[in-house]
């Protein structure tokens, strides 16, 4: 299987770069803690939904509930840093679109399993 063929792992593509460009404008006592954070939360969302990408139908379902759960962590961390001005408005408001499209994505892939 391409990777390319699996629409949710360019869109989740999309949002690490995105949130990757607004290191350096996050203030340094946050880049390494809530930033950094949720910069690993979104690696380890990449690494689900490959493997999701590739594991038999029983075991897929277990990795896109855990995928949603991480998702959701990563939602409240982007709103934590706008509420504590590590982001402005523009760039949150952009992100959390970019996570509502993929959380659209991934509830369809876990309801097409069941």
């Amino acid at each position: 299987m391409n990777d390319n063929d699996v629409p949710i792992l360019r869109k989740i593509h999309e949002l690490y770069k995105t949130f990757h460009e607004y290191r350096n404008l996050v203030p340094k006592q946050d880049r390494f803690s809530v930033y950094e954070r949720t910069e690993n939360i979104i690696i380890d969302i990449l690494e689900l939904v490959l493997e999701a990408s590739y594991v038999s139908k029983d075991r897929k379902t277990v990795l896109l509930e855990k995928t949603s759960v991480k998702l959701n962590i990563v939602r409240f961390f982007i709103r934590l840093m706008k509420e504590s001005k590590s982001l402005d408005l523009k760039k949150y408001t952009l992100l959390q679109g970019i996570i509502d499209e993929i959380g659209r994505m991934l509830g369809g892939w876990i309801k097409s399993q069941k």
